[in-house]
């Protein structure tokens, strides 16, 4: 997860539309319409007493009537945290942005001890049709409760729990769809589904997702004396009249076998879902997988069954005689098309990750710490964007590198810091992570039964020496794709890249030097931007941009329309 500030440094400008670069037929490319400002740097948050204004943006998740929601920052102001909370905007009625919650926000029951949030630690997400919006959110304990006597003074023994959670806002009012207080007597409703005695999850990885108005679908980490494990699961948190469903479970790493093998899953990945299913990720071994691959699987009924969509081993389409070799988490759908990085070949390239400078202090300083001449990672040389139709079990490769571009994978340092709060993840330990982003939407044309598709992803071009990029060019592309038909893909159209004009994204992304009234105000030129796995929702398209030199800088979270071919006919 990527997290965009001010001040950046200036890249090189792309030219706006791109050819086809592979070999493949090209049909009519697809548009974007005009940019929408949502929220950016001249916005107040919310609700917010000290009336600071908004400074920083993760991605943000959209729905198919144009509600955005999003997790910001503001500055700390005068030497104090920041406000830091999720946040929605209608685009459709042009609303003003509203607070789902945020650090002044009480946690919802159970909570005994007036607990408010800490921070949400991952983008929330949204659902494709209706307003529910699901984000975890860290905080202190919530709830203290008696668990015995002390034999010499007869005084109860308290313990306190619950220090993570997802939470959901069905019908307007936030609410706990999942928590780690499952191990308290009442809450068994929140426990790891399937093991007794109760237990409590420790963590949910990742980002939850939600489908439907009431139907939560997340990853959940536990601890068994045998060691750890983590699965998939699904809850109707609103079923029948609040808090009665407990958790599913759609896979794990205890018990579930890969689909047509008799190894258990050795890990699992944050799902994606819409339509009433759920998509995941799943390997043997998550560093080096030989087995897993993509499954879908209905959110409905006590033992969901796993339908195997791509797996290690299967055949990578345009490819001469290769296999995947591995598979990426980040998965995006639609509720027909799943959108999925992948790499095959021994082939590989070796890079040297450098900490930040920006962020958050005790993490950029651990960083540097830890490795102060940087990282060495090895990624795969072969890799790519790929869409499957789970109607008609194709896969289509959208983009690949080295023959598109040089690299689609992103790195960034995140976790819990030793001896601080400063955490992404609760509980894991701050690491290099790695990730791909793209999104999906076979609604583009307000038509799932049709195999026409667009997709959206994060790219990188340049060239590598001695293990780092030189002058790299990030981006956000789009492509069409009909499946089956000729032609199958469209040419790549640059939706935005670093080092174009920032201000045909937000006019207000000017610098103007006070200091020198005679100087004209000089247009930013973008710097970072991102993509999530719910940021395309039938035509509409959301990212948070980022645009600044180093003595001005400016950010935000934009809203636009992916245009199909034969509307513009």
């Amino acid at each position: 997860m990527q997290t965009f500030s001010r001040k950046m440094s200036t890249l090189t400008a792309l030219p706006l539309v791109l050819a086809a670069l592979s070999n493949l037929p090209a049909q009519a490319a697809p548009s974007i319409g005009n940019w929408t400002t949502v929220v950016n740097n001249a916005d107040l948050v919310p609700d917010d007493p000290s009336l600071r204004r908004f400074n920083s943006y993760n991605q943000p998740s959209v729905n198919n009537n144009q509600l955005v929601v999003f997790r910001a920052r503001s500055k700390g102001g005068e030497g104090g945290e920041p406000a830091h909370g999720v946040y929605t905007r209608d685009m459709q009625q042009i609303t003003p942005a509203l607070r789902i919650f945020d650090r002044n926000t009480l946690v919802p029951a159970p909570n005994n001890l007036q607990t408010t949030f800490v921070e949400p630690p991952s983008f929330p997400r949204i659902d494709q049709w209706t307003d529910t919006v699901a984000s975890r959110g860290n905080h202190q304990p919530v709830w203290r409760y008696v668990v015995g006597t002390d034999p010499q003074t007869g005084e109860d023994i308290e313990t306190r729990v619950g220090t993570t959670g997802i939470y959901a806002n069905p019908a307007g009012f936030l609410l706990t769809a999942a928590s780690n207080v499952g191990a308290a007597p009442g809450y068994e409703v929140f426990a790891v589904p399937g093991i007794l005695p109760p237990i409590k999850f420790d963590v949910f990885p990742g980002a939850p997702a939600v489908t439907g108005d009431s139907t939560l679908v997340f990853k959940g980490n536990y601890t068994l004396p045998e060691g750890s494990r983590t699965g998939v699961y699904y809850r109707d948190f609103l079923y029948p009249s609040g808090e009665t469903q407990p958790a599913i479970k759609i896979a794990d790493s205890h018990s579930t076998l890969i689909p047509g093998m008799t190894t258990v899953f050795g890990s699992t990945a944050p799902p994606s879902a819409a339509a009433g299913k759920a998509v995941f990720a799943g390997f043997d071994n998550e560093d080096s997988p030989k087995a897993g691959g993509i499954y879908q699987a209905p959110v409905t009924g006590e033992a969901p069954v796993l339908t195997p969509l791509v797996q290690i081993g299967d055949t990578v389409p345009g490819q001469k005689n290769a296999t995947f070799t591995n598979l990426g988490e980040g998965l995006a759908f639609d509720g027909r098309f799943v959108a999925f990085w992948g790499a095959w070949g021994p082939a590989t390239k070796n890079l040297v990750l450098q900490c930040r400078e920006e962020g958050n202090q005790a993490r950029v300083e651990y960083c540097k710490q830890q490795y102060p001449r940087g990282f060495k990672v090895k990624v795969p040389e072969k890799q790519g964007i790929f869409v499957h139709d789970t109607v008609t079990s194709e896969t289509l490769a959208v983009a690949t590198s080295p023959a598109d571009f040089s690299d689609f994978v992103y790195w960034n340092f995140s976790g819990l810091v030793p001896g601080t709060g400063a955490a992404d993840d609760a509980s894991e330990p701050a690491r290099w992570r790695s990730a791909s982003f793209v999104a999906v939407s076979g609604l583009v044309d307000g038509d799932l039964a049709d195999p026409h598709f667009d997709v959206v992803f994060k790219a990188r071009t340049a060239e590598l020496v001695k293990g780092v990029y030189v002058d790299p060019i990030d981006g956000i592309y789009l492509r069409g794709g009909a499946g089956a038909a000729e032609p199958a893909l469209s040419a790549l159209v640059t939706v935005v890249a670093s080092g174009t004009d920032g201000t045909a994204i937000d006019p207000a992304a000017i610098y103007d030097d006070d200091a020198d009234p005679a100087t004209a105000p000089v247009p930013l030129p973008v710097t970072e931007m991102g993509i999530e796995r719910d940021g395309l929702r039938g035509a509409n398209l959301v990212l948070n941009v980022s645009m600044g030199t180093e003595e001005a800088g400016w950010a935000g979270i934009y809203l636009t329309q992916v245009i199909t071919a034969n509307e513009t006919e």
